[in-house]
């Protein structure tokens, strides 16, 4: 890589998106895309990458995603993961919840993430062109023309869309008029990095819930670690104002060795008023702001790009109907408020005055007894609640759509079609066949002979869309796929028989 050289914006090439911004979410934006063959360019103002942490902590769903993208293993190498989360009672009482495999983060620097993401990037076929400003966009029936500033000069690109990832004050969005609702989070952060001496272990995330306040505690790899809590805002952002949150808020015993930064911020609870403007989509902070707790935005951003890159390819390649981009302003509108609410709730939780500090430390423990802190809050925190409202029936006891299927999927192969998961015998196995044989281009059938009778239609993004027992159950799953359809010709392409499905170990 040459991560210092400026590139210029190529007036002649046109190309299928244009990807404004190479954070995280602009990067995995561009994996996605290229992984899929769909040609991406990204635009990045800057011309270096930017340095730091940042974001640390990778819920599982975004390991499924670097898992699908080719990244998983090397962010395992570099990461730490987490098994356990730590509640310190004040008391001196210590609640571990054992998140189990489906729920355990990994613990990696941002500006590590980043890297990865570039370097697969490059592996595909794609770049990053830094030093490049986007100056206008404006928004055809048929294309999207981007202006921009290199360090040749001023250059004009046409794209079919533009996914603008440009960060929480995005230049786009306001250029395009999209309101940015909400409110300020009425609390100061701090943040800090380093090493501390006395640390507790190293495979969990401590929270300190003190009647005092708050102070969470995460190790990150090679012995550093990370301390972050709400503070007042005349709190000094100095190694002593880090030493004296430890005293006030953690066990005893721990001692600021070094501190490689710290930080105060000021966080926001915000979202666009829309997440589509004709062929262009806002992603990651573009989109949504919220408070830091539970370490959720650049995951949230990451889920974006899961939701928007196999929609939008198949639109490209011909697949789907362009209205299938609707439904991604609808549905990740309907994410980032469910974050928005859960980390104002965590927020509220974790900043209670002494009193009330007392009454949730004894309910947080009459939680962690009856086993709801292992079985609801670390998924709630991983980011698997995170759910879709949708139209349609559910069988009894199958999965409901819109909400995800996180213990089992079909194995991974190289296109973007649904999933028509059949259970039972031999008759549902013969309706499965039919059903996929009806558009071999967007589904895929496998069987499981066991459990039944009935089926799960899942979406390539691993969200349920259908399932059912019933003719009415499975009449609407035939419905949705058509309505998905570009091609009102249901026989054009060429099915494959998915293989069985198999255990995720995330």
């Amino acid at each position: 890589m040459s991560p210092g050289r400026a590139q210029e914006a190529n007036v002649t090439d046109r190309t299928d998106v244009v990807v404004v911004g190479a954070g995280p979410v602009g990067l995995a934006a561009a994996c996605a895309l290229w992984h899929r063959g769909v040609r991406a360019r990204l635009l990045e103002a800057q011309l270096t990458p930017q340095r730091g942490s940042r974001a640390v902590q990778l819920h599982a769903p975004t390991l499924r995603v670097f898992r699908e993208l080719g990244i998983l293993a090397e962010a395992e190498k570099r990461g730490l993961r987490i098994h356990a989360n730590e509640y310190h009672l004040a008391g001196g009482r210590t609640l571990r919840i054992e998140l189990g495999v489906d729920n355990e983060p990994l613990m990696l620097p941002q500006e590590d993430t980043c890297d990865l993401l570039e370097r697969r990037l490059e592996q595909l076929g794609g770049r990053v062109e830094r030093g490049v400003t986007v100056t206008e966009v404006r928004t055809h029936d048929d294309q999207v023309t981007v202006d921009a500033e290199g360090p040749a000069g001023a250059a004009r690109i046409e794209a079919d869309w533009v996914i603008a990832a440009d960060g929480v004050r995005s230049p786009i969005r306001e250029q395009l008029g999209i309101g940015f609702t909400g409110t300020p989070v009425p609390v100061d952060f701090l943040i800090a990095e380093g090493r501390v001496e006395g640390r507790p272990a190293d495979d969990a995330v401590h929270y300190f819930l003190g009647l005092a306040g708050s102070v969470v505690f995460a190790s990150l790899p090679a012995g550093r670690v990370r301390v972050s809590g709400a503070v007042s805002p005349d709190h000094p952002l100095t190694e002593g104002g880090v030493q004296r949150l430890l005293d006030e808020r953690g066990p005893g015993g721990l001692r600021v060795a070094s501190l490689d930064r710290v930080n105060g911020f000021h966080s926001q609870e915000r979202i666009a008023e829309r997440l589509r403007e004709g062929r262009v989509l806002l992603a990651g902070d573009a989109a949504h702001t919220h408070s830091p707790i539970g370490g959720q935005g650049l995951n949230l951003g990451i889920q974006d790009v899961h939701n928007l890159a196999w929609k939008l390819a198949g639109v490209i390649d011909g697949r789907f109907a362009p209205g299938l981009l609707d439904s991604y302003d609808t549905e990740r509108r309907q994410a980032a408020g469910q974050i928005v609410h859960n980390t104002h709730r965590f927020l509220r939780v974790f900043t209670l005055p002494p009193a009330a500090a007392q009454v949730r430390n004894t309910a947080w423990s009459a939680l962690e007894s009856l086993g709801l802190l292992r079985r609801w809050f670390a998924p709630l925190l991983a980011g698997w609640r995170v759910r879709y409202a949708t139209e349609g029936p559910a069988g009894r006891g199958l999965p409901r759509p819109g909400t995800r299927s996180p213990h089992w999927t079909a194995a991974p192969l190289p296109d973007d079609r649904y999933r028509l998961v059949t259970f039972g015998g031999r008759s549902l196995r013969l309706r499965g066949v039919a059903f996929a044989a009806l558009r071999p281009a967007l589904v895929r059938h496998a069987h499981v002979g066991r459990g039944g009778p009935g089926f799960v239609l899942l979406r390539p993004d691993g969200y349920v869309a259908a399932s059912g027992t019933t003719p009415a159950h499975w009449a609407h799953a035939e419905r949705l796929v058509a309505a998905s359809a570009a091609d009102p010709d249901p026989s054009r392409g060429a099915g494959t028989t998915a293989p069985l499905l198999w255990r995720n170990t995330l």
